[in-house]
């Protein structure tokens, strides 16, 4: 009898052993609704913050004498490297470097030409400028094709523009510029207002070429 006793109680001894106290149990449950949380959490923590969105500005220039024209800015080409969301900051030393949060606001030749537009109208104030792809389906009497092959800065900082431009009357003139505009300031907005200086530039040399153009065109007529 004695001995059963002894048995019984051993054997309960040895399962309340095994039993975890109310403490643990409640620290084993809260760890698990940690981790589940934590993993609930973690999309939400890379998630990406929105983008900074950024445009050209029009620079204005100066006012060139002109006859009347209609004058079409046909769809412009640009590098493959330049097609893309993100501003792309250089391209020097086989490297490409993209900024990876600033993005434009929209299609980087969309808006190229919606700038270029503003910017010719402005210095040829008695022509009307529209471009390719717009609602106007007017026959021009002039028309602007351009390549652009670089748009960014370069190892001393400045910002580099490089295009060809083709402006089409009775005959075709072509040119090569190249355009290297200093940074006014660091990041992102002092490339972007360099950029829109450039254009700015650009503007200027296909307004001089139009101009020229159409007086070229004027004095054979008169011929």
């Amino acid at each position: 009898m004695n001995l059963k006793r002894t048995a019984d109680h051993g054997r309960r001894a040895t399962e309340a052993e095994h039993v975890p106290p109310a403490s643990s149990a409640v620290s084993l449950r809260f760890g698990r609704r940690s981790a589940l949380w934590l993993l609930a959490a973690a999309p939400a923590a890379c998630a990406s913050p929105n983008p900074s969105l950024y445009t050209l500005a029009v620079v204005p220039g100066r006012v060139l004498p002109s006859p009347p024209r209609r004058i079409e800015l046909r769809q412009i080409d640009l590098a493959r490297y330049l097609e893309r969301s993100q501003i792309v900051r250089s391209s020097e030393g086989l490297r490409l470097d993209v900024s990876g949060n600033d993005w434009w606001g929209e299609p980087l030749d969309a808006m190229l030409s919606r700038v270029l537009v503003q910017a010719l109208s402005q210095r040829l104030p008695t022509s009307m400028v529209f471009a390719e792809n717009s609602a106007i389906s007017a026959q021009p009497d002039l028309s602007v094709e351009l390549n652009v092959q670089r748009f960014d800065a370069d190892r001393s900082g400045a910002l580099v523009l490089q295009a060809q431009v083709a402006v089409t009357n009775a005959a075709t003139a072509t040119r090569d510029l190249r355009y290297a505009v200093p940074l006014r300031s660091a990041g992102t907005p002092g490339l972007v207002d360099a950029m829109s200086r450039a254009s700015g530039e650009l503007a200027d040399s296909i307004a001089q070429m139009i101009a020229a153009e159409a007086t070229r065109t004027g004095r054979h007529r008169l011929q």
